[in-house]
């Protein structure tokens, strides 16, 4: 062998030395995964858009039918019938948002299960 060859470094399968190669491969993981992320967060603000959508439904629904009540009856009939639904509300919100933090909580460790460490110093 001739001392050029000696001084030629061992490339990986990408042309480059196997060093960058594991830096690529973290920076593409990286990506992928900041990629997910935005698409769930995208998810959540076009449900939250809905759900305030939803809210001006329910409240101009209830101002209309109060200007329509008639007697003190009716106007708590209105009252307790909107009461629920707000709670229902409240109960798919909650919901919601136990599914998309399990959604987030499952893509990072699923990116940590593929090779990444925790490098503690």
């Amino acid at each position: 062998m001739t001392r050029a060859q000696d001084a030629t470094p061992a490339t990986g399968p990408s042309g480059t030395m196997p060093f960058f190669d594991i830096g690529q491969e973290r920076t593409e993981a990286v990506v992928a995964l900041q990629r997910e992320l935005s698409e769930i967060c995208e998810e959540v603000t076009r449900a939250w858009l809905a759900r305030v959508a939803s809210e001006i439904s329910l409240w101009s629904e209830i101002a209309a039918k109060l200007t329509t009540a008639r007697s003190v009856p009716d106007v708590l009939a209105m009252c307790a019938k909107s009461a629920s639904q707000r709670l229902q509300m409240t109960v798919d919100d909650g919901r919601r948002l136990i599914n998309v933090c399990s959604a987030i909580t499952q893509k990072i460790n699923r990116s940590l299960g593929n090779g990444w460490s925790v490098v503690s110093r």
